[in-house]
C-alpha cells in the first residue's frame, strides 16, 4: 500500500441536509428567483466544495474565494442545468474547472510553485541538513501530487482523497467512466513511482506523455 492510501487526508462529515426537499426541487425554485432555495443548496455543498478546492490550492482563504465564485457561476447558469441529472456533480464540475483554470493562469504568469520553496526541484547542499525531513506526511503527499499532470491528479484527488465514485467523477470531469478508470490507474502508478523516487528509491521510467494523452 502506498502512502496515498495511508496518509491522514481523510474526508470529514458532510453538513446534514436541513430539509427533505430534493436538490432538483431547490434548483427549480432558485430558477424562479427564490434566494432561500439557492441558499439551501449553498448550505448543503459549501463545506465539501471548499474542501475539494483546498486539495488543489492549499490556501483556505483562496479556496473559499474560489468556492464563492463557483456558486456565483452556478447561480448565473441555473438555466443551463439539465434537471434530469444530479446537481452535485454539475456544481463540482464548475468548481474544479474554475480551480484548475486559476492554477493554469498562475503557472503561465510564472508564479507557480509546489510550496513556498520548491524543495524537490533542487539538490540540497551536502553541508546543510535536508529540509524535506522536517515536512510532515501530508506535505510530502501534496508535493508528489503537484508533480502529476492535472488530468491524472484531478481524478486521483477526487477518488482517493474525496471518495467520489467513478460515475460522479465522470460527470464532474465530463469524461467517460472507462476514461476515468484508466486515468485513475495511471495516476496511482505515477504517484507510486514519484513517491518512491522522492524517498530515494529506484523506479522504472514513466511512459511518455505522448503515449498516454489519447485518453
Amino acid at each position: 500500500m502506498t502512502p496515498m492510501a495511508e496518509h491522514d487526508l481523510r474526508t470529514s462529515e458532510e453538513v446534514p441536509v436541513t430539509s427533505s426537499v430534493t436538490d432538483a426541487r431547490l434548483v427549480e425554485e432558485a430558477r424562479r428567483q427564490d434566494r432561500d432555495a439557492f441558499g439551501e443548496l449553498v448550505l448543503r455543498y459549501e463545506r465539501r466544495l471548499i474542501r475539494v478546492i483546498l486539495r488543489f490550492v492549499h490556501d483556505y482563504e483562496l479556496a473559499r474565494d474560489l468556492a464563492q465564485e463557483t456558486f456565483l457561476r452556478v447561480y448565473e447558469r441555473l438555466d443551463q442545468f439539465d434537471s434530469s441529472r444530479r446537481f452535485g456533480p454539475w456544481l463540482f464540475r464548475i468548481g474544479v474547472n474554475l480551480t484548475l483554470d486559476y492554477l493554469r493562469r498562475r503557472k503561465r504568469r510564472g508564479r507557480w510553485a509546489l510550496f513556498s520553496d520548491r524543495l524537490s526541484d533542487r539538490q540540497p547542499d551536502p553541508e546543510v541538513a535536508d529540509p524535506r525531513k522536517s515536512l510532515d506526511l501530508s506535505q510530502e503527499v501534496r508535493a508528489v501530487l503537484e508533480q502529476i499532470p492535472d488530468k491524472y491528479r484531478s481524478v486521483l484527488v477526487l477518488r482517493d482523497l474525496e471518495n467520489f465514485t467513478t460515475s460522479e467523477i465522470a460527470a464532474i470531469l465530463d469524461r467517460k467512466e472507462a476514461t476515468i478508470r484508466w486515468r485513475l490507474a495511471e495516476a496511482r502508478n505515477r504517484f507510486q513511482k514519484l513517491w518512491l523516487r522522492r524517498q530515494g528509491q529506484t523506479t522504472a521510467p514513466f511512459a511518455s506523455e505522448s503515449e498516454t494523452n489519447e485518453l
